[in-house]
Parts: structure tokens; C-alpha cells; sequence
């Protein structure tokens, strides 16, 4: 299909061989529980598609991540929902570099090694609980000499097994006393730092999303971004970007599962040609949209009116998709559903975007405001 061979082309520019790789791979493989997709990405240079030139990544522009996410959800949507927690975090991550002032050297250290070092980075903001506040901090923390004990659970935690780093929103005691919002980064081999196992469902478990724990694990000062009184938006600003970054990228992925479907149906000649032309149109107008959003986004939409866009995408994706896929899997017929699993592992793996926060039911009414010309506001 043509638009999956311009998202494979995508891909291979910015991380040669990995299609290859993947493929090498059985599909049945690549989705279970110790599956070498997540090394294959890190072998080839996965970690710097978002990082920019200057700290040795690549720093691909929102159109072509949503293009090599596409790729890869088509080979292994456990990769691509994965690899989404490093990419938005490494988005969040990098921004603060375009402040000046805003990285101690700790911190600046820490951003030119993730490249070299091939670091994975996973996120302990909120995941996998549809009502959850998306901007809470889940870990707790106590002032210590020269920093915070930290402790809490994130579960689920994608990368959680194959993580360098792991990024932790976080309340520390601001100057009047109250509560702050600050953001901690956490070496993966931090004492009191511990994984356990979580995921128990045959989706997407090639994810690593299991439960991260933290028991009084110690970050200095110096790991802690905090916002500062000529920079009062920073953390606001920072789980802006990133929240944008994350719906497009994850949107993509799941896309990608979808569109291999579709592929295979044109690939078969399965159905008329009607039936056909109908389920590529569906799939290649959903992407179309996500396409639409991160162009706008390269080109400078910022803010509430970029959240608002690309929350419009997802959710008409998360209705779209799984449509999709079960009429690619119809038509692909019964033979090939009672022979193997993996068309049908593909096709339900399109329905677990509606589980990444927000929810649609807690977003409909900020978006009726938004669109009436009300501030988006998001809990």
C-alpha cells in the first residue's frame, strides 16, 4: 500500500534496517511477553528520533514521527505504544534546552547521554486509567538532604523492563509552603527502584508495561526540574507539548496497526472492489486527519488550540480504527482467523487507545466549551 510504503520509507531514513529487523521477526513474536522488539529499537537508533541535532538525534519534525510510528504499529503495535512513552518524554525533555537557564548541568549532562548511551526513557505521568487526572503527580516526595525520597507506583509503566530513565511528575513544597509541581528525573537504577509484574493481557504485551515502584528512592536537587519565579509556566508549558506529542504519536501507532489490515486485504484482493476502495478511503482519510494535526503543530499551532486539535483527531480515531480493522479482518475471512492469531491480535490491538487518558467522557464538555470559545480546560 502505498502510504504504508512512504511510512516504511520514513522509517528506514531515520532508523535504516529496523523495518528489516522487525520483519525478520515472526508477527507472533514480536507481540509477547520477552519479545526482542524493544532491543531491535534501540539497536538501531531508535531513542534519537526526537532529539534534537545538537544533542546527536535526529530531531524529526511531528509529520514524520506520526509517519515512522505508523511504520512501526504496523509491524508491532506493542513497539509502537512503547516507544510513544520514550518519544513524548524525550519531546518534554528537550524543549527545556530551548530555555536558557532552565537545565543545571546535572540535568544537561543527562540529555547529551541519552543518544550516545542508546537510553530509554519511560514516563510515570498518568497511563492506562481513563478518568485519571492526566496532570496529577502520582509519586509522592519528601525533602531530604540535598534532594527527595521518593515513593509511589506507576502502573502501568511502559519500557518498564528496558528503561535507562524514568520521568515522574511530582509535589514538592513551593516557596509559600504549598504544594508545587515539579518534574523528577529518575536513573531506572536507583535503589528502591523496583519492577513487578502487571500486565496480564496478551495485547500489546510486548510493551514491558508493568508496575514500577518506588520505596524513598533518593533524586538530588539537581534531577528536579522546578519552575522558577521568571519562569512560572515552564511545568505548564512542559506537560503541554508533551501531552500534544503523546496523542499524535500513540494515535499513529495504533493507525499503523489498522492500515497493515488494510494492506493485506489489497494485497489478497479480498471482497469487491468496492469493499476495498471503501476500507482504504476509511483508513487513509483517518490518517489524513493525524496527518493534518502534526502538520499544524510543525507549523507552529501551540497551546490550547493544538490540544483541542489533536484531541479532535484521537477521538475520531478511536472510533474509526477498530471499524477498520474488523472489516479488514471480515474480509480477510474465517480461514485465516482459525489458522493463526496474528490478524486478529492486530485488529484488537487497535481498541486500546479508548484506555489512554483523558477519557471521552471526561473531555466532551471542556471540548463543547472549547469549541463555544471557552479555555480548554483538561482534568
Amino acid at each position: 500500500m502505498r502510504s504504508l510504503d512512504h511510512a516504511r520509507a520514513a522509517c528506514e531514513r531515520h532508523h535504516p534496517g529496523l523495518v528489516k529487523a522487525l520483519e525478520e521477526v515472526p508477527p507472533t513474536e514480536r507481540e509477547r511477553t520477552g519479545s526482542p522488539v524493544i532491543g531491535l529499537f534501540r539497536d538501531h537508533e531508535g531513542t534519537g528520533l526526537l532529539v534534537p541535532s545538537e544533542y546527536g538525534g535526529q530531531g524529526a519534525d511531528p509529520l514524520e514521527a506520526v509517519h515512522v510510528q505508523r511504520a512501526l504499529g504496523a509491524l508491532s503495535p506493542s513497539l509502537a505504544a512503547a516507544v510513544t512513552m520514550h518519544h513524548f518524554t524525550a519531546a518534554m525533555l528537550y524543549s527545556l534546552a530551548e530555555r536558557n537557564g532552565r537545565l543545571t548541568a546535572a540535568q544537561t549532562e543527562l540529555l547529551h547521554g541519552i543518544v550516545p548511551g542508546r537510553s530509554l526513557m519511560a514516563s510515570g505521568w498518568a497511563e492506562g486509567r481513563t478518568r485519571q487526572n492526566i496532570l496529577a503527580p502520582t509519586v509522592t516526595a519528601r525533602p531530604a538532604d540535598g534532594g527527595y525520597l521518593l515513593s509511589g507506583s506507576k502502573k502501568p509503566c511502559s519500557l518498564s523492563r528496558s528503561m535507562d530513565l524514568l520521568t515522574a511528575s511530582i509535589a514538592v513544597p513551593g516557596p509559600d509552603g504549598g504544594p508545587e509541581l515539579a518534574l523528577a528525573l529518575i536513573p531506572a537504577s536507583s535503589p528502591g527502584l523496583t519492577v513487578h509484574p502487571f500486565w496480564g493481557s496478551t495485547l500489546l504485551a510486548a510493551a514491558e508495561s508493568d508496575e514500577v515502584r518506588l520505596d524513598d528512592v533518593f533524586v538530588p536537587s539537581e534531577l528536579v526540574v522546578r519552575t522558577s519565579a521568571d519562569d512560572p509556566r515552564l511545568l505548564d508549558d512542559l506537560q503541554t507539548a508533551g501531552f500534544i506529542w503523546f496523542e499524535m504519536l500513540i494515535c499513529a501507532g495504533y493507525a499503523g496497526a489498522a492500515a497493515a489490515l488494510v494492506e493485506e486485504v489489497l494485497r489478497r484482493g479480498r471482497g469487491s472492489g468496492a469493499d476495498r476502495a471503501a476500507l482504504a478511503v476509511e483508513s487513509e482519510s483517518s490518517f489524513g486527519l493525524l496527518e493534518g494535526a502534526a502538520r499544524a503543530v510543525r507549523d507552529g499551532l501551540r497551546g490550547e488550540a493544538a490540544v483541542a486539535g489533536v484531541l479532535v483527531v484521537r477521538y475520531r480515531l478511536q472510533q474509526t480504527l477498530p471499524s477498520i480493522a474488523n472489516r479488514a479482518l471480515e474480509l480477510l475471512g474465517g480461514l485465516d482467523f482459525i489458522r493463526g492469531s496474528h490478524f486478529a491480535q492486530l485488529a484488537a490491538s487497535t481498541r486500546p487507545l479508548a484506555f489512554h487518558p483523558p477519557s471521552w467522557g471526561a473531555t466532551a464538555e471542556p471540548l463543547l466549551r472549547w469549541f463555544d470559545g471557552a479555555p480548554l480546560e483538561l482534568a
